[in-house]
């Protein structure tokens, strides 16, 4: 079993991440070590479920996935695709060889029903993702596709443990506001974004002084989104639209096969302009049938 997320399971090896998402309270807290120590902001557009299956649930999943071909991928990777026959540069799209998602993914699907955040997902893509720090396996910060995907994007991780490094190119400046430690070393956010406190260099002790909020550079922030091994993560919202995503060289220790789900956009859901092309390929997709195109 995972331990939960804490310093003891992810030592300070943040790289260049410097916040860490804390799943318990939806803030990106300050690491130590950096500028930003003693400071959060809400970071919303996550949902994180550890021990989303189980062990044996996880060595089946594998095995089945390496009885089939990985292909080649970009930046050390390894891929196992089942969607459909995608242009994205000229938004041209059509069913191809696709089949369906596999036969092991559908009891994956109908536990995702069980989320909060997940109400009404239907799947119409997989990606299987393999890797390897031997190979040098990594992803780039990017954005996924928003003509063809949705907004909820659902990966599962199996294998290892890893880091999903947010970071934003945008304009715009965050918002900081001071924490504080309570008795268990943990931190706290503030009841209101400037709030009185000791003043530790006032020379006197219970005194207080106000806090402002401190803004920054969006670019200046990265965030980092520690996954457990058997977790589940859903970027949604803020994190999918404003924030690119990334994994880096140096969190990949150990072999690490994600599994990611997509559902359609609204051009191809009820209502939009291409739903019947959408119906279609999601009662391909859902059949359970399919092998990796």
């Amino acid at each position: 079993m995972d331990s939960p997320l804490t310093a003891s399971v992810f030592p300070h090896t943040w790289g260049d991440d410097n916040f860490t998402y804390c799943p318990s309270t939806g803030l990106a807290e300050g690491n130590e070590h950096t500028p930003f120590a003693g400071w959060a902001f809400p970071f919303p557009g996550v949902f994180l479920a550890e021990e989303f299956v189980s062990e044996e649930e996880e060595a089946e999943m594998v095995e089945l996935m390496d009885r089939d071909e990985w292909k080649p991928s970009q930046s050390g990777r390894k891929k196992q695709d089942y969607g459909p026959k995608v242009n994205f540069k000229k938004q041209r799209l059509k069913a191809g060889g696709f089949t369906g998602l596999p036969s092991f993914s559908k009891k994956i699907v109908a536990q995702m029903e069980a989320c909060s955040v997940l109400g009404g997902f239907l799947p119409v893509e997989q990606c299987n993702l393999d890797y390897r720090p031997e190979r040098g396996s990594a992803i780039d910060p990017h954005f996924d596709d928003w003509w063809l995907w949705g907004e909820r994007l659902v990966s599962l991780n199996l294998l290892s443990k890893t880091v999903l490094s947010m970071s934003c190119d945008s304009e715009d400046t965050i918002q900081l506001f001071p924490t504080f430690g309570n008795e268990n070393g943990e931190l706290n956010p503030r009841a209101s974004l400037t709030q009185t406190s000791a003043c530790e260099n006032s020379g006197k002790q219970g005194s207080s002084c106000l806090l402002s909020p401190r803004l920054v550079p969006s670019k200046e922030v990265t965030v980092a989104i520690h996954l457990p091994r058997r977790s589940l993560v859903v970027l949604y919202g803020d994190a999918r639209y404003k924030w690119k995503h990334a994994i880096y060289r140096r969190h990949i220790e150990h072999r690490r096969v994600c599994v990611t789900f997509r559902e359609l956009s609204a051009e191809f859901s009820a209502g939009g302009r291409r739903e019947e092309l959408g119906k279609e390929l999601l009662e391909i997709a859902l059949s359970f049938q399919g092998a990796p195109v």
